[in-house]
């Protein structure tokens, strides 16, 4: 089989294409042929040895994937070979076949296009539990989306419609702030051209209830400083590659908190309710309430151009690898 394989640390150009053997599931595993395999921050910043979560080298990115049971470990009972699946491999997914845990896979819809069923996992169950969880966003108020054109963003705006907010989305151009209102944002804030503040003063005249957070740096501070009474900041992640450091006497002054949102440890404490998290985000997809966007697809050997693009921010909503074109 083949796999992009990350042999030493750097950036998306040094990883290489490489030969290996096919797999063999241990047990409690499938080994699934990989049709699409999502694309996310972290797999940038993993080759970089700047996640949390820093593997032995060498290895192969990609954390989400979707695909056909080749294989069945001993002792698994919930799925056989020729079953359809999406799941997380946490690694491994830029390839031809990954080994994953059984646990972690769950049946897709025949009719389901296997580019989206790779491609919302990550995005749409981090903003799923971050919005009705660690928000607990309520029908009514307001929510500010930074990075609101990217897979998460456009996740977020998506659902936080869904519960009935009112959703202010900013990005950084008006290109992506128009991808924003055709996904359901109410207002949108383009921070190239307009500060920041300005814009949140101009649509969220009492300070926004819950901020959803993946971009981090310097936007951080100046959406908590606008934060409202009682109000939510997510933290969801740093693509902006620097984490900030806010000024937890503005917590104090306004009764608002600040909420960490640590998805994939989620899954992994609380496997039940993720799962029960997925089934409705599975059921919601295919009755198109909620509507993923993959906005370009990529052969395998073109795995360092996809992760220079989301480096780079050229990326809108999700990109997928196709490991068998």
């Amino acid at each position: 089989m083949r796999a992009m394989v990350c042999e030493a640390w750097g950036g998306p150009e040094t990883l290489v294409l490489r030969e290996l053997p096919d797999l063999k599931p241990k047990a409690g595993e499938v080994v699934v042929k990989v049709l699409a395999a999502g694309v996310n921050f972290p797999d940038v910043l993993i080759v970089q040895k700047k996640y949390q979560v820093q593997p032995e080298l060498p290895f192969t990115p990609g954390a989400e994937v979707s695909g056909v049971v080749l294989r069945v470990g001993e002792g698994v009972q919930t799925l056989q070979v020729g079953d359809r699946v999406a799941g997380l491999c946490q690694l491994g997914g830029f390839a031809e076949q990954v080994a994953m845990a059984a646990s972690g896979c769950i049946q897709i819809p025949p009719g389901m296009d296997a580019n989206v069923a790779a491609g919302f996992l990550l995005a749409y169950g981090t903003s799923w539990y971050a919005l009705h969880d660690r928000a607990a966003l309520r029908p009514g108020e307001t929510m500010l989306v930074l990075g609101g054109a990217g897979g998460v963003g456009l996740a977020a705006i998506q659902i936080g419609k869904a519960i009935g907010a009112r959703v202010v989305a900013a990005a950084s151009s008006d290109e992506k702030c128009a991808l924003c209102r055709e996904h359901g944002a109410d207002e949108v804030i383009n921070y190239a051209s307009e500060e920041l503040r300005a814009g949140i003063k101009r649509t969220c005249a009492k300070g926004p209830d819950v901020i959803f957070d993946p971009v981090g740096g310097r936007y951080s501070e100046i959406a908590f400083r606008s934060i409202g009474w009682r109000g939510r900041h997510l933290v969801i992640g740093f693509a902006a590659g620097e984490i900030p450091a806010l000024p937890l006497n503005l917590a104090l002054l306004k009764g608002a908190s600040i909420v960490g949102v640590f998805w994939g440890d989620y899954v992994r404490r609380e496997p039940t309710r993720w799962r029960s998290d997925y089934t409705e985000l599975l059921a919601r997809i295919t009755d198109r309430s909620l509507s993923p966007l993959i906005s370009k697809v990529y052969p395998l050997d073109q795995v360092s151009k996809a992760l220079t693009d989301m480096a780079e921010r050229h990326v809108t909503g999700k990109i997928v690898i196709r490991p068998q074109d």
